[in-house]
């Protein structure tokens, strides 16, 4: 087997190992990566098994797929009420960034003014490969969290071509009028980027729209479209490049002519592939005593980041802004650098070898770029990942391990269900379009949104921040399959649930296939029809708490072997949902929910 094959599928395999094991400890992936980067290469470097040039150059490619993506996931109806603070703080607050960030370089590391200017323009972008993970795993109200991904992503464009920009005008231009040089050149790709990116979205929305394009095809189209116009741009202006596929993903997003739903999941999909393996390959790249070569400096650096750079550029950039004080606490506190930072300072630390002397005393300077860059890069997501949540939560913007539950339906057992939980202290949300439903669910005092479970309004609209899973518990099987798959991309299937259809004969019967059903809930004949009736018949909700003294097998001999377990709550305040898949052994300490019908003893108090 040839050297590139060994290396690249260790590569893969080691990115996706990295994926796994920060989704199961609950860890920011990027660290996994950057630590598994770093010591493949120790064996191996990238350069000895491809040529350097098309390896940055699929480096580069790879990052404008990357943005595509995350500008794909862009709403403007999320940033209706902060566009203004989310403007802000892409211009005022990423050239604050820029400039206090070049005044650390210069008296903290030691860099000379041009390499200065060049490495505080590199640092000024986060963007989806960090910012998304961060999200996922703090899950902050809804509007905080716009405002975090919008700021994100669209910097990450704008920081990587001022990069460029400054690059080209100190180190390939004359040095004198840096700023209105930059001024420039970033007005002209800014210019060609929004045209190019104009066009090329409107003319892929065409193809959909005119049916041009099977469906097979149209994932493909559009990585070839992304990777072409991505490529053309840089040809016609330097580096507008990532602007462009920027723009085409949040046009593309936003459009209502034809839904790029499935093209977005490709995306996803592929921004995992893509993450996973340029981090090990570039932080593979870099040399361990690089790093050591930054001694204290680099801890101090990234230290004025962390408390000095960010902070005084967000509450700068944010000065009169209509911003509650925690959101911009919060905002104050996260600014992760991810592979755009990576990518570029590698792209340039390579350039400036070729275009320096050896004896000019700037290429000493230069070798500390990369290096400066990934502990810039590992420091402050670790940072950001252990303390972002924890400080969300005490500001009252996020909650740990949300364990409400969104139930779709609101009749008389769904009902019974939520004010259950809701005593215990969990978050509820109805939501019904049967206006009987949702008037007794107000009148019982429930959230209750009236609107249809898998609309873009629920999915967009409603503030899920407290919210961890899914029960679909409707009368109509296809609407609770529906539901399950519109929010399998949200909770996880593993907290998408809905009621067991009713008996239609099989296989040849069922309307909706096994595979597009979320979990079973509560077993496989407990179906809407048999829950209802029995509740109708006087069945209730009863809430024990196990002991030594009083098992679950004492309480079935007590409320009778037919008694049905809905839920089980750890002392922890864990919430378990009973499936036909997931039988729990209830145990002492835990406190079960469970429905009884009424020739059972009439006891509600926890034993």
């Amino acid at each position: 087997m040839s050297e590139p094959v060994v290396y690249f599928a260790t590569v893969l395999g080691l990115g996706i190992a990295s994926q796994w094991l920060a989704w199961r400890f609950r860890i920011p992936a990027i660290v996994l990566l950057l630590a598994f980067g770093f010591a493949l290469g120790e064996v191996v470097r990238p350069d000895d098994v491809v040529k350097t040039d098309v390896l940055l150059a699929l480096v580069s490619l790879s990052v404008g797929v990357i943005l595509f993506e995350g500008g794909l996931s862009l709403r403007f109806r999320e940033v209706r009420e902060t566009h203004g603070v989310v403007l802000r703080l892409v211009t005022a607050g990423l050239l604050i960034t820029w400039l206090l960030t070049t005044v650390a370089c210069r008296w903290i590391i030691g860099l000379d003014l041009p390499i200065a200017l060049l490495a505080g323009a590199l640092l000024t972008v986060s963007g989806p490969t960090v910012i998304v993970p961060l999200l996922r795993h703090v899950r902050p109200v809804h509007r905080t969290a716009a405002m975090i991904k919008w700021e994100g992503i669209v910097n990450d464009p704008i920081g990587a071509v001022l990069a460029a920009l400054v690059f080209h005008t100190v180190f390939l231009g004359d040095g004198s009028h840096v700023l209105g040089g930059t001024g420039r050149a970033l007005l002209a790709t800014a210019i060609v980027g929004t045209v190019l990116g104009l066009a090329a979205a409107v003319g892929l929305a065409a193809l959909l729209r005119h049916y041009w394009v099977p469906d097979y095809l149209q994932s493909a189209v559009f990585l070839a479209v992304v990777v072409v116009v991505f490529m053309l741009a840089n040809h016609i202006q330097t580096e507008s490049g990532l602007i462009t596929v920027t723009v085409m993903g949040v046009l593309l997003g936003n459009q209502k002519w034809v839904t790029v739903r499935h093209v977005a999941r490709f995306k996803e999909n592929l921004r995992v592939l893509l993450i996973s393996t340029l981090f090990i390959v570039l932080s593979s790249r870099v040399d361990g005593r690089s790093l050591q070569s930054l001694g204290w400096r680099g801890p101090l650096f990234v230290a004025a980041l962390l408390v000095i750079v960010r902070p005084v550029s967000v509450f700068m950039a944010t000065l009169g802004a209509d911003i509650q004080r925690n959101e911009r606490w919060l905002l104050a506190w996260i600014h992760p650098r991810g592979i755009v930072a990576a990518a570029v300072s590698s792209l340039f630390a390579l350039e400036l070898s070729r275009q320096l002397s050896p004896d000019n005393p700037l290429l000493r300077q230069v070798e500390l770029l990369v290096p400066l860059t990934f502990v810039t890069i590992a420091s402050t997501v670790t940072v950001y990942g252990l303390t972002l949540g924890p400080l969300a939560r005490w500001l009252g913007l996020s909650r740990q391990n949300p364990q409400g539950i969104l139930f779709a339906g609101a009749g008389r057992m769904v009902r019974e269900m939520a004010l259950t939980l809701q005593v215990e202290g969990y978050e509820t949300l109805l939501v019904d379009t049967n206006r009987r439903n949702v008037a007794a669910a107000r009148m019982a005092g429930l959230p209750v949104c009236y609107a249809a479970i898998a609309s873009e309004y629920t999915r967009n609209e409603v503030d899920l921040g407290g919210v961890g899973r899914l029960l679909a518990m409707t009368p109509n099987d296809e609407v609770n399959a529906l539901a399950a798959m519109e929010f399998a991309d949200e909770f996880s299937r593993a907290e998408v649930y809905q009621l067991s259809p009713d008996d239609r004969g099989g296989e040849r019967k069922e309307t909706v296939p096994a595979h597009r059903r979320g979990r079973i809930l509560f077993g496989k004949d407990a179906t809407y029809g048999r829950l209802e009736g029995r509740i109708a018949r006087g069945a209730v909700l009863k809430k024990t708490t196990l002991s030594d003294d009083f098992s679950y097998d004492d309480f079935l001999a007590e409320y009778g072997q037919d008694s049905l377990l809905l839920f089980l709550i750890e002392s922890s305040g864990r919430l378990l949902v009973c499936t036909a898949d997931r039988t729990p052994a209830p145990r002492a300490g835990q406190k079960i929910v469970a429905l009884v019908d009424p020739n059972g003893q009439s006891s509600d108090t926890a034993r």
